[in-house]
Protein backbone atom coordinates (compact mmCIF):
# COMPACT_ATOMS: atom_id res chain seq x y z
CA UNK A 1 0.00 0.00 0.00
CA UNK A 2 1.12 3.64 -0.48
CA UNK A 3 1.67 5.44 2.35
CA UNK A 4 -1.33 8.40 3.21
CA UNK A 5 1.33 10.04 5.44
CA UNK A 6 4.64 10.82 7.62
CA UNK A 7 4.63 10.28 10.66
CA UNK A 8 7.50 12.04 12.93
CA UNK A 9 7.82 10.13 15.28
CA UNK A 10 9.69 6.48 16.11
CA UNK A 11 7.00 5.53 18.74
CA UNK A 12 5.80 1.96 17.91
CA UNK A 13 2.57 2.26 19.59
CA UNK A 14 1.59 5.12 17.53
CA UNK A 15 2.41 3.26 14.31
CA UNK A 16 0.56 0.45 15.33
CA UNK A 17 -2.57 2.50 16.18
CA UNK A 18 -2.38 4.19 12.16
CA UNK A 19 -2.25 0.62 11.04
CA UNK A 20 -4.75 0.02 13.22
CA UNK A 21 -7.15 2.24 11.13
CA UNK A 22 -5.81 1.80 7.92
CA UNK A 23 -3.30 4.18 7.44
CA UNK A 24 -0.29 4.02 5.97
CA UNK A 25 2.39 5.66 6.45
CA UNK A 26 6.71 6.75 6.49
CA UNK A 27 8.47 7.19 9.01
CA UNK A 28 10.15 10.65 9.47
CA UNK A 29 13.37 10.29 12.31
CA UNK A 30 13.08 13.98 13.82
CA UNK A 31 14.60 15.47 17.15
CA UNK A 32 13.52 18.48 18.94
CA UNK A 33 13.91 20.03 22.25
CA UNK A 34 11.05 18.51 24.01
CA UNK A 35 11.99 21.12 27.43
CA UNK A 36 8.74 22.45 28.78
CA UNK A 37 9.22 26.25 28.60
CA UNK A 38 8.81 28.15 32.08
CA UNK A 39 4.87 28.10 33.27
CA UNK A 40 3.89 26.70 30.75
CA UNK A 41 1.02 24.77 31.12
CA UNK A 42 0.53 20.67 30.14
CA UNK A 43 -1.90 21.09 27.54
CA UNK A 44 -0.20 24.04 25.99
CA UNK A 45 2.94 22.17 26.09
CA UNK A 46 1.68 18.87 24.24
CA UNK A 47 -0.24 20.75 21.45
CA UNK A 48 3.32 22.43 21.38
CA UNK A 49 5.55 19.72 21.24
CA UNK A 50 3.03 17.86 18.70
CA UNK A 51 2.85 20.59 16.68
CA UNK A 52 6.83 21.04 16.67
CA UNK A 53 7.13 17.36 15.85
CA UNK A 54 4.92 17.89 12.76
CA UNK A 55 6.92 21.04 11.80
CA UNK A 56 10.62 18.96 11.95
CA UNK A 57 8.78 16.09 10.03
CA UNK A 58 7.53 18.57 7.10
CA UNK A 59 11.28 20.19 7.56
CA UNK A 60 12.50 17.00 7.09
CA UNK A 61 10.38 15.73 4.00
CA UNK A 62 10.56 18.60 2.44
CA UNK A 63 8.33 21.96 2.76
CA UNK A 64 7.03 20.88 -0.67
CA UNK A 65 5.86 17.27 0.03
CA UNK A 66 2.06 16.62 -1.26
CA UNK A 67 1.59 14.23 1.91
CA UNK A 68 0.49 15.67 4.80
CA UNK A 69 2.82 14.96 8.49
CA UNK A 70 1.36 13.58 11.90
CA UNK A 71 3.17 14.62 15.22
CA UNK A 72 1.81 13.65 18.63
CA UNK A 73 2.86 14.32 22.34
CA UNK A 74 1.90 12.45 25.30
CA UNK A 75 2.35 13.74 29.00
CA UNK A 76 0.86 11.68 31.94
CA UNK A 77 0.22 14.64 34.58
CA UNK A 78 -0.27 15.04 38.39
CA UNK A 79 -1.35 18.13 39.56
CA UNK A 80 -0.06 20.28 37.00
CA UNK A 81 3.39 18.13 36.71
CA UNK A 82 4.44 16.47 33.89
CA UNK A 83 6.17 13.22 34.41
CA UNK A 84 7.91 12.55 31.30
CA UNK A 85 9.93 8.94 30.51
CA UNK A 86 11.67 7.62 33.62
CA UNK A 87 15.52 8.29 33.63
CA UNK A 88 16.13 4.95 35.71
CA UNK A 89 14.58 2.72 37.90
CA UNK A 90 14.07 4.89 40.79
CA UNK A 91 12.87 7.55 39.03
CA UNK A 92 9.88 4.73 37.55
CA UNK A 93 9.59 3.67 40.94
CA UNK A 94 8.66 7.36 42.44
CA UNK A 95 6.68 7.87 39.48
CA UNK A 96 4.94 4.57 40.23
CA UNK A 97 4.45 5.71 44.03
CA UNK A 98 3.00 9.26 42.77
CA UNK A 99 0.59 7.46 40.56
CA UNK A 100 -0.61 4.32 43.45
CA UNK A 101 -4.10 5.14 44.34
CA UNK A 102 -4.77 8.43 42.87
CA UNK A 103 -6.05 9.60 39.89
CA UNK A 104 -3.96 11.17 37.04
CA UNK A 105 -4.67 13.03 33.46
CA UNK A 106 -2.87 11.74 30.13
CA UNK A 107 -2.76 14.64 27.63
CA UNK A 108 -2.21 13.82 24.19
CA UNK A 109 -1.70 16.29 21.52
CA UNK A 110 -1.85 15.73 17.94
CA UNK A 111 -0.70 18.34 15.06
CA UNK A 112 -1.17 17.65 11.23
CA UNK A 113 0.38 20.09 8.81
CA UNK A 114 -0.50 20.03 5.00
CA UNK A 115 -1.38 22.99 3.71
CA UNK A 116 -2.39 24.31 6.79
CA UNK A 117 -1.94 23.19 10.48
CA UNK A 118 -4.48 22.05 12.69
CA UNK A 119 -3.98 20.34 16.36
CA UNK A 120 -6.64 18.74 18.57
CA UNK A 121 -5.97 17.93 22.13
CA UNK A 122 -7.16 14.31 23.96
CA UNK A 123 -7.58 14.19 27.61
CA UNK A 124 -8.20 11.18 29.68
CA UNK A 125 -8.43 10.29 33.64
CA UNK A 126 -6.87 7.57 34.28
CA UNK A 127 -7.01 5.92 38.15
CA UNK A 128 -4.56 3.59 39.54
CA UNK A 129 -5.09 0.82 42.55
CA UNK A 130 -2.92 1.25 45.31
CA UNK A 131 0.92 -0.25 43.99
CA UNK A 132 2.81 -2.23 46.31
CA UNK A 133 7.07 -1.16 46.12
CA UNK A 134 7.66 -4.81 44.96
CA UNK A 135 5.09 -4.92 42.52
CA UNK A 136 6.58 -1.27 41.39
CA UNK A 137 9.90 -3.07 40.84
CA UNK A 138 8.90 -6.09 39.21
CA UNK A 139 7.23 -3.73 36.53
CA UNK A 140 10.69 -2.09 36.29
CA UNK A 141 12.21 -5.37 35.93
CA UNK A 142 9.84 -6.17 33.23
CA UNK A 143 11.61 -3.48 31.36
CA UNK A 144 8.40 -2.23 30.29
CA UNK A 145 8.10 1.27 31.59
CA UNK A 146 11.64 2.31 30.47
CA UNK A 147 10.58 4.27 27.55
CA UNK A 148 6.59 5.25 28.63
CA UNK A 149 5.63 8.40 29.59
CA UNK A 150 5.12 8.29 33.62
CA UNK A 151 6.69 5.19 33.63
CA UNK A 152 3.86 2.91 32.26
CA UNK A 153 1.79 1.41 29.40
CA UNK A 154 -2.17 0.95 29.07
CA UNK A 155 -1.60 -1.82 26.75
CA UNK A 156 0.78 -4.02 28.43
CA UNK A 157 1.00 -4.89 32.24
CA UNK A 158 0.76 -1.58 33.25
CA UNK A 159 -2.78 -2.43 32.45
CA UNK A 160 -2.70 -3.97 35.72
CA UNK A 161 -2.54 -0.83 37.78
CA UNK A 162 -5.54 0.86 36.20
CA UNK A 163 -8.42 0.32 37.96
CA UNK A 164 -10.17 2.66 35.85
CA UNK A 165 -10.20 4.92 32.43
CA UNK A 166 -12.51 7.95 31.45
CA UNK A 167 -10.97 9.30 28.02
CA UNK A 168 -9.30 7.15 25.63
CA UNK A 169 -7.26 4.38 25.48
CA UNK A 170 -5.75 5.08 22.02
CA UNK A 171 -4.83 8.04 23.49
CA UNK A 172 -3.14 7.30 26.69
CA UNK A 173 -1.15 4.68 24.41
CA UNK A 174 -0.62 7.95 22.87
CA UNK A 175 -2.02 9.08 19.63
CA UNK A 176 -5.59 9.14 20.04
CA UNK A 177 -7.77 8.13 17.36
CA UNK A 178 -10.79 9.91 17.23
CA UNK A 179 -8.89 12.89 17.20
CA UNK A 180 -6.49 11.85 14.43
CA UNK A 181 -9.27 10.91 12.16
CA UNK A 182 -11.03 14.38 12.37
CA UNK A 183 -7.68 15.68 11.42
CA UNK A 184 -7.35 12.95 8.63
CA UNK A 185 -10.57 13.47 7.32
CA UNK A 186 -10.10 17.63 7.23
CA UNK A 187 -6.79 16.85 5.26
CA UNK A 188 -9.29 14.43 2.56
CA UNK A 189 -8.32 11.09 4.13
CA UNK A 190 -10.53 9.26 5.44
CA UNK A 191 -9.23 5.90 7.21
CA UNK A 192 -11.74 3.74 6.58
CA UNK A 193 -11.27 3.94 2.75
CA UNK A 194 -8.22 2.36 2.73
CA UNK A 195 -8.18 -0.44 4.62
Amino acid sequence: MQPLIYLASHSPRRRELLLQIGVHHTVVGITIDETPSPGEAPSEYVIRMALEKARAGRQATNQNTPMPVLGADTAVVVNRRILGKPRDRDDAITMLELLSDTTHKVLTGVALIDQREETRLSVSKVSFRPIQPQEAAAYWDSNEPADKAGGYAIQGMGALFISRLEGSFSGVMGLPLFETGELLQRAGITPLDYK
